[in-house]
Parts: C-alpha cells; sequence; structure tokens
C-alpha cells in the first residue's frame, strides 16, 4: 500500500462506520459544497476542496515524500510529537526503517480545524431524542469555544521537524473514533447490559479496557452505582471533543440515564450528575487504542509491520 491508500482505507472505514450514516453524511457535505459555492474566488484560494468528499478535517496525511511510496513498516501512537518524529529516524538508525508516523491525536492543520467535526455530535443527540434545534444552539456555542482554544496553538511544530527530517507523517483522528463508537455500541448491544456495573464487565472483557486498568487507568464509575440501571444511554466516543456541559441537562429531559465516554472534565461531570446521569468514564488512551487497533488491523492483514509507541495499547485481533 501507498500512504495515499493508507489514509484512504482510513476514510473509508471511518466513513462506514460514522454515526450519522451515509444521508447524514451526504446531507453535511452538501452543505459545504454550498458554503464552498458562495465564498468569493479570493476566499476560495484558501479552502481546502478535499472537504467537498472527507468530512473529517482532524485527520489527515500531512507529509508524503512521494506518492508512490510504499509503505511497509509504521509507527504508531495516540499522541506524536517532536519526541516521537526523532524516535523514527533512531528507529531507522538501528535497522527499523518506519515509512510512515501515524498519530492518532490531531496534529498541524488538523488540530487548527478540530472543531469543524463536532458538527457530527448534533446527530448523535437529536437519534437520543434532543430536539435539533437546542442539540444545533447548544454545540454551535461550544464549537465556537473550541475553535478558539486550539486557534493559538503552535500547530505546525511536528509537522516542521517531520519535514525537516524526512519523515511521512499522518492522523486519524474521528476517521478512528468512528471505529471504537460503532464497535462498542454493537458491543453493549450484544451483552444487552441491564446495570451500569454490567457496562464495565463488558468494557472489561474487551483487551485495551482490561491492560487500561492494569495501567491504572481502566473503566470507572463517576456517577451512579453498580446497580444502577442502566436506561437508554449514549455512547459518546466520536465528534472531535468534549460537548458542551449544557448537553447533560436535555439529554436527560429526553430519557438518556447513562453516559459511557472516553473522559469528562470536571464541569461536565457536575453537570451530568446534577441531572441525576449514571457516568462511565471507559478510559481516554484504552478507548482511543481500541479505534486505532481496528484500523491497524486492516493494515496488518495487508502484511504492514505496526510497532505501536506513546502510550497506544496494540492488540491485535488480526491475530486473535
Amino acid at each position: 500500500m501507498t500512504i495515499q491508500q493508507v489514509y484512504e482505507l482510513a476514510l473509508k472505514l471511518g466513513l462506514k462506520a460514522d454515526p450519522r450514516g451515509e444521508k447524514g453524511i451526504k446531507r453535511y457535505l452538501a452543505n459545504i459544497k454550498k458554503h464552498h459555492e458562495s465564498l468569493s474566488e479570493d476566499e476560495k484560494k484558501f479552502f481546502d476542496e478535499t472537504k467537498l468528499f472527507d468530512p473529517y478535517a482532524d485527520s489527515s496525511a500531512h507529509l508524503i515524500d512521494s506518492p508512490k511510496t510504499e509503505v511497509k513498516t509504521i509507527l504508531a501512537g495516540i499522541d506524536i510529537g517532536v519526541g516521537e518524529i526523532i524516535l523514527s529516524t533512531q528507529l531507522a538508525e538501528r535497522g527499523e526503517k518506519i515509512d510512515l508516523v501515524l498519530a492518532h491525536h490531531p496534529i498541524g492543520k488538523s488540530l487548527a480545524e478540530l472543531h469543524e467535526v463536532m458538527d457530527l455530535q448534533i446527530e448523535m443527540f437529536g437519534q437520543l431524542g434532543v430536539p435539533v434545534h437546542v442539540a444545533e444552539s447548544i454545540m454551535s456555542e461550544r464549537i465556537s469555544e473550541v475553535g478558539r482554544s486550539v486557534h493559538p496553538a503552535n500547530h505546525y511544530r511536528e509537522i516542521d521537524a517531520a519535514r525537516l527530517l524526512k519523515v511521512n507523517l499522518m492522523n486519524t483522528h474521528t476517521l478512528t473514533d468512528n471505529l471504537v463508537q460503532k464497535f462498542l455500541t454493537d458491543h453493549l448491544k450484544k451483552k444487552a447490559p441491564e446495570t451500569v456495573g454490567e457496562v464495565v464487565e463488558c468494557l472489561m472483557e474487551l483487551p485495551e479496557y482490561a491492560e487500561a486498568k492494569r495501567r491504572a487507568a481502566g473503566p470507572k464509575i463517576t456517577s451512579g452505582r453498580p446497580e444502577s440501571r442502566l436506561g437508554k444511554f449514549l455512547v459518546d466516543m466520536t465528534g472531535g471533543t468534549s460537548p458542551s456541559d449544557k448537553i447533560y441537562q436535555e439529554l436527560s429531559k429526553a430519557g438518556v440515564s447513562t453516559i459511557i465516554g472516553m473522559h469528562m472534565n470536571e464541569k461536565s461531570f457536575i453537570e451530568a450528575k446534577g441531572t441525576y446521569l449514571n457516568v462511565i468514564i471507559a478510559g481516554h488512551i484504552a478507548s482511543d487504542s481500541l479505534g486505532m487497533n481496528l484500523f491497524l488491523d486492516e493494515l496488518e492483514k495487508k502484511d504492514i509491520k505496526i510497532i505501536p509507541c506513546s502510550g497506544l495499547i496494540r492488540i491485535s485481533r488480526a491475530k486473535l
């Protein structure tokens, strides 16, 4: 596979697992097309036309030395910084040639545009019964907030290091978050837990979460009790980053009883607990690792060697 084919496979898998479904994705892309057509010629010069067919601005193939570069070995991690980029060159000096460094979390332009994928969450909340006008109003505030928060970052620090060291670089954020979103939703539907505690048991059946527990970062019930009834639940594993803390009251009004998420900040936790929601924190790195693993397994099936780093809990289902 070439590097571009690696990204195209991630995009294909991410689209297939997107909680919006095919219709929702087409609607989103149609709106992007309308926006593009409304731009002046000067503004169009700065528009990334890949957005017309790729709805994941927080994922990208950042540096490719050649479209024909063949990938045999990937160094993959959750957070890729300058250190990991240098690590890839050190491994090469020791005889382990790295063809691609693959990050999960956004870097470069993908970080600057992280907020653009959060529109996905509006559909997720709507599917659970939150009125769309409420979800849109709440999330528009949060999307603007995230856009402001990431704007001042030094987005291209890692990109520049990779360019100088001639390292191919890519990240797949929402693409692989979609995979864990679908996997866990299907897993819990199949297992049909009835209590909050049984959800944790279901998570612990998955090796990423078992390993995370050994690393003191496993699943936790942060609101509610193990014997609390599960009720209608939200698996919250994709959509860029955490939603507005105002959404929890609306989810509770819509009949949602339990949130199963990667992580939750303190203000959101207080809001969620205040609306009597059960909250299960599955674990950030374990959940990210599960999503990445589902993608990396597909690459491994194509005889690509995966070297994990930067906290990635590598479990190969291709070998199970």
